[in-house]
């Protein structure tokens, strides 16, 4: 039984990872200081095991990595507002403790890293949809400690032959995605809001488009990114391919829920992006990826887990 690490395992994308690799008969170790992670993420399952620590201290990332046949770095401070309040406290956490996890990688012999990365380094340029020859432009201090660890990725595949895979994810939504949380991404936040029969929050006019991918997409893109040989040293998106208006989302989400309460518009926040559609034909080539869920199979679910979730809690 193979031994393999994921940092961040206690985080929303990581939690879902990490269940995969227990079904696949992995002995998995995690790595988390539950900063935003929950407990609960976690898998109940004797193959897992956990490391309680950050990825900005080299011993406990040692630990957790030693023996590790793949290693999959999700841990990070993913947050654009937080990253433009506190870009030394970010940096720490975002670059600092990517390469620590790849030093670690190196000297315990990995045979495979793979990054979790953001869409966030495209930035705002007109070129639509956004592919992976196109030049990083970060448009806040998240995006470009993003953008460092692909580069460090890169570097210690190209400088120790430790192959690595930076994965830029775009939005990414799903079961467990934390709705309370201050920066909460957007679809939870909205479908929580519309449950309780509060306007949804936008901030802008709403015209702003996301590429939104399933969680369970997002894990398989993990697992095929551990395994291709034409992947090593490379960037790759991990998307749906299509693309949509937070306005087209809020009214998906309404139509299920079947609700009739209007947006709530306050002013646009610093550093967010205007628009983002991803192309993934990268993916598809490299991974052999193809998403699975369509966003209005993947509300339904979510919007159902959601009420399952608040009935248990009634």
């Amino acid at each position: 039984m193979a031994k393999v690490c994921l940092t961040g395992a206690a985080g929303f994308i990581g939690g879902h990872l990490a269940e995969a690799l227990v079904k696949e008969g992995y002995e998995v170790v995690g790595l988390d200081d539950f900063s935003s992670g929950k407990r609960e993420n976690l898998p109940k399952d004797p193959r897992f095991s956990l490391v309680e620590g950050t990825v900005a201290d080299p011993r406990s990332v040692e630990e957790a990595v030693a023996g590790a046949k793949w290693v999959f770095h999700l841990a990070a401070i993913p947050s654009v507002p937080l990253s433009m309040a506190e870009p030394v406290r970010t940096n720490a956490v975002n670059v600092g403790g990517t390469v620590n996890v790849l030093e670690a990688a190196r000297r315990s012999g990995a045979e495979r890293v793979v990054l979790a990365c953001s869409c966030a380094a495209y930035g705002d340029g007109p070129e639509q949809p956004k592919h992976e020859r196109l030049e990083p432009r970060p448009m806040s201090p998240y995006a470009a400690q993003k953008v460092a660890g692909e580069l460090y990725a890169q570097t210690y595949s190209r400088a120790y032959g430790l192959p690595c895979v930076a994965l830029r994810f775009f939005n990414v939504y799903g079961p467990r995605q934390d709705p309370k949380s201050e920066y909460a991404a957007a679809i939870p936040r909205f479908a929580t809001r519309l449950l309780a029969g509060q306007r949804p929050i936008v901030y802008g006019d709403g015209k702003q488009t996301r590429d939104f991918v399933h969680v369970s997409d997002v894990v398989r893109a993990n697992l095929l990114a551990a395994t291709s040989p034409r992947a090593v040293g490379e960037v790759i998106n991990v998307a749906s391919g299509r693309s949509a208006s937070l306005l087209e989302l809020i009214a998906l989400l309404k139509s299920i829920i079947k609700s009739e309460l209007e947006i709530e518009h306050q002013a646009p926040r610093a550093g967010d992006l205007r628009a983002s559609a991803a192309d993934i034909s990268k993916a598809r080539e490299l991974l052999g990826y193809e998403p699975r869920v369509r966003l209005e199979e993947g509300l339904a679910s979510l919007v159902a887990s959601l009420r399952s979730a608040a009935a248990r809690a009634a």
